[in-house]
């Protein structure tokens, strides 16, 4: 299964969140792979930690050589290192991205991230992308490649607003370029459940008939510790409250 987690709002914990999934994905013996597709590199910050320093490659690499024809292409696992985390790989990011962002969509490059995934399919059992806060090049290229869409969500009105827009561009993504993309859920973070403002918004998406996960995912300083030591919650404390959330969260996702 390949997900792709995307937000054109920053801040909603994009990178949290696939970067936690993954980790309980790993953790149940499951083959998985990220792709931090965000120029930012948070998500390769979070599971490599110091390690993230001095990477010989990327996946901006990997998108690079499709602009120029070789004989010897490299394929789409040598851009590819392993985490800390047993069966958890990684992709990395690269403030290249960004540099190369033009040169990809005037070549039209949008299907090399779904070609690349096809032929690392039979490698995983679990594909996250984590994207960039915008509908862009790598946003669209990554919604091609995957199966299901979760949309972070954190509760406030002008997240709202901006979630109409994003559905509809994932849908227009599916009618025109992939038919078996489906918007899996929206994922409440950083939810506070005894302030009004989140339960009546979160209430009123339910109300419309939007596809609101369960359960939400609470607030917590916790999570800051386990940015700083570059793990994520299964492997910093499994028992946590935030961490069971994420598990039920996971483990109620499709397989």
């Amino acid at each position: 299964m390949r997900r792709v987690v995307f937000n054109q709002k920053g801040g909603v914990g994009k990178s949290t969140i696939t970067a936690n999934l993954a980790a309980i994905s790993a953790s149940q013996g499951l083959r998985t792979l990220v792709l931090d597709l965000d120029a930012q590199g948070n998500t390769t910050r979070y599971l490599l930690g110091n390690g993230a320093d001095g990477l010989e490659t990327s996946v901006a690499d990997f998108f690079n050589q499709t602009l120029s024809f070789t004989f010897n292409p490299k394929n789409a696992g040598e851009f590819i290192y392993e985490t800390p985390f047993e069966n958890l790989h990684l992709m990395p990011s690269s403030p290249a991205l960004d540099e190369l962002h033009g040169k990809l969509e005037s070549r039209y490059k949008i299907y090399k991230l779904r070609d690349a995934l096809d032929a690392l399919a039979a490698n995983y059992d679990r594909i996250y992308i984590d994207t960039p806060p915008a509908l862009n090049f790598y946003t669209r290229s990554a919604l091609i490649a995957s199966q299901r869409c979760l949309i972070p969500f954190d509760c406030d009105d002008f997240s709202r607003r901006a979630l109409y827009a994003l559905m509809d561009n994932v849908k227009e993504i599916q009618a025109d370029h992939n038919r078996e993309l489906q918007v899996e859920g929206i994922v409440v973070n950083q939810f506070q459940p005894r302030a009004s403002l989140p339960q009546k918004v979160v209430a009123e998406l339910i109300a419309e008939g939007l596809p609101v996960l369960q359960p939400y995912l609470s607030s917590s300083v916790k999570m800051k510790e386990s940015h700083e030591r570059a793990l994520p919650m299964i492997h910093l404390d499994a028992k946590h409250k935030l961490t069971q959330e994420f598990v039920a969260l996971h483990d109620g996702l499709a397989s």
